[in-house]
């Protein structure tokens, strides 16, 4: 099962998601279906409905763990649940910019390969990078986050360049400038205050 936008809300309900959560993961998913539009339209074989959920569902984990392992923690879940595979590997491979084999045993994590493959898992995670909560940031601060935590910038700037090619355009851009518009929407609808 890929589970729509409520049934993923209902995941989040059962196992306990913060209102912060949610909202970071609601989010992602606008990004993330923005982004799978766009590499759609240039022909590229992106599963928008599966990439749309697992960036619903991608912090679920953090009902157990506010660590690096809610990846997959997140994705036994959802495994558990009955998700698309498809899902649970989104899920299991957003975190950082992914987490090598290596990596992946020097962290305690169960064995395996952690690093976005498929365009969904490379969006997803993108889209998750250029979020602080539920507000877009340039991907800039992440990268300078990533170099001050020791993270490989070197794979998360691959992870930009993927999914740039996979949309044909400079995907931060994108998705700044729809954040833009979405806030000056915003400011043109909310009362003004004298």
């Amino acid at each position: 099962m890929i589970p729509s936008a409520q049934q993923a809300l209902a995941l989040h309900r059962k196992y306990g998601s913060s209102d912060r959560t949610v909202g970071h993961c609601q989010a992602c998913a606008r990004i993330s279906k923005t982004l799978s539009e766009r590499a759609i339209q240039r022909g590229h074989p992106v599963n928008e409905e599966a990439a749309v959920a697992g960036a619903l569902l991608h912090d679920i984990g953090r009902t157990k763990t506010q660590k690096v392992d809610h990846g997959y923690v997140g994705a036994d879940i959802l495994a558990k649940e009955g998700v698309d595979p498809v899902v649970v590997e989104v899920v299991r491979r957003h975190v950082g910019a992914g987490i090598s084999p290596e990596e992946a045993v020097a962290l305690g994590f169960p064995p395996g390969d952690y690093i976005p493959r498929t365009l969904e898992q490379k969006i997803v995670g993108f889209a998750d990078k250029l979020l602080d909560g539920d507000r877009a940031r340039p991907f800039e601060e992440e990268a300078k986050r990533f170099v001050k935590k020791g993270h490989d910038v070197q794979r998360l700037r691959k992870l930009k360049e993927d999914v740039d090619a996979a949309v044909g355009a400079d995907a931060e851009k994108l998705v700044l400038s729809g954040a833009q518009a979405v806030e000056e929407a915003r400011d043109q609808t909310s009362p003004r205050r004298i």
